[in-house]
């Protein structure tokens, strides 16, 4: 009895097995470095699971610095092997979803229309690509390139050059890539579409897909946008640590759209979040990829974007204008002296005094407007004076002022901006 019964208990087992197998198909999909592409496909509805791996190369038996090596042989003409690609496989209920949606997926959010590259990451490792693993999915892959191709076309994009072909030669990834960006949440979010929303049809209408910024409402002369991604960590704290605070002389503007205004023209494709990139007269004159918290490298770009080459020497060498040759010396009227780079209030006028030195002089800051630092340059024991927004040297702090603080902030005019009240 008791072997019958563990007999029937292994049955229904089996059967189970069998029944959760069949639930479950899979496809392959090359979309550039697999984190990022690992994390967006988990956040589709009907998804069982994602794996990174690499795929589609000669050997069948690869890792990580495998693939980096023979790419690097491959650079140097040492070899004609087909390197494997960095690919997820993702496993999904085709009850709860369909091929053509997570295809769909596939084509918005990466650019597969620059050959063996994703932005940035260059190598035929970093192809786009669909390894399939019956004729049905070769047919769906196919027929959705063809789609996709149309809504490209129209949008005066280049052709696709993901391959598409069945899959061979599959390999996990290490350990350490697996669920790489829920490990390391403010980790590299190299992902970005082409901004084109893939063409649906009437019984399956898109969500409306957000628009590119309006030209219109945008200055042409100089204007600083900024690339985003919904669900990119590294956006959330640029906005938190910088652009909800914003008050520069520049004007910027956000955007989850990896497009520019309409006429405006970008200098290469976007490939991470947050990028931020200076257009003038609506053309792309620099960018800043890949912000992680770093506020000083990033003023420090923005900085010599926007100062002359004087305020540079200033602003990050820790020079020193001639007395009598700055700006500001006699200005009386009220008023803020800011931030040239950040625009951050640092002095109010009515803390200013004539200080006979040649240049501006206050008695006190605003508050966390500036920070203090022991300067032993020249041989001399000084105290700097730097931005607290944006780090640049403004001057240095002397203890022969006027009351009631009984300081001289002696600073250079040509790293402060005048507004007047």
């Amino acid at each position: 009895m008791n072997t019958i019964k563990q007999l029937s208990l292994g049955a229904i087992m089996m059967v189970t097995s069998l029944t959760a197998t069949a639930s479950v198909d899979s496809i392959t999909l090359g979309m550039g470095c697999f984190w990022g592409a690992e994390k967006r496909m988990a956040a589709l509805p009907g998804i069982v699971d994602v794996e990174s791996g690499y795929a589609n190369g000669d050997a069948e038996i690869t890792n990580y610095h495998d693939v980096l090596a023979l790419e690097q042989q491959l650079k140097r003409g040492k070899t004609t092997a087909r390197n494997h690609a960095e690919v997820i496989q993702v496993r999904f209920n085709p009850a709860q979803t369909s091929l053509r949606n997570i295809l769909i997926t596939f084509w918005e959010n990466h650019n597969p229309t620059q050959g063996d590259q994703q932005g940035n990451d260059r190598g035929s490792n970093y192809r786009s690509a669909i390894y399939t693993s019956s004729a049905a999915q070769l047919a769906e892959a196919l027929a959705t390139r063809d789609e996709y191709q149309a809504a490209l076309t129209a949008a005066s994009l280049g052709k696709i050059t993901t391959e598409i072909e069945p899959l061979r030669h599959y390999n996990r990834a290490e350990e350490d890539h697996q669920d790489y960006l829920q490990k390391h949440p403010n980790g590299y979010c190299g992902l970005g579409g082409t901004g084109v929303a893939f063409p649906r049809t009437a019984a399956a209408p898109a969500a409306v897909a957000p628009a590119p910024l309006a030209a219109a409402e945008l200055h042409f002369d100089r204007q600083l946008i900024a690339f985003e991604s919904a669900d990119c960590g590294f956006c959330r704290q640029f906005d938190a640590d910088i652009l909800n605070q914003w008050t520069a002389a520049t004007p910027i503007r956000a955007t989850p759209v990896a497009q520019p205004p309409i006429g405006w023209t970008l200098a290469q494709p976007l490939f991470a979040t947050p990028t931020i990139v200076l257009f003038e007269q609506g053309k792309e004159v620099s960018r800043f990829t890949g912000y992680q918290g770093d506020q000083a490298r990033f003023w420090h770009w923005l900085g010599l974007q926007l100062l002359t080459p004087e305020q540079q020497k200033i602003a990050f060498e820790q020079g020193t204008e001639r007395p009598f040759t700055g700006s500001y010396l006699d200005e009386k009227r009220p008023g803020v002296f800011v931030d040239p780079v950040s625009g951050a209030a640092l002095f109010r006028s009515n803390a200013k005094f004539e200080s006979g030195s040649g240049w501006p002089s206050f008695f006190d800051p605003l508050p966390g407007a500036i920070t203090l630092h022991e300067d032993t340059a020249h041989g001399m024991h000084r105290v700097e004076v730097r931005s607290a927004s944006s780090g640049i040297h403004l001057g240095h702090v002397f203890e022969d002022g006027p009351l009631p603080s009984g300081k001289r902030y002696c600073i250079n005019g040509k790293v402060l901006r005048f507004v007047p009240d």
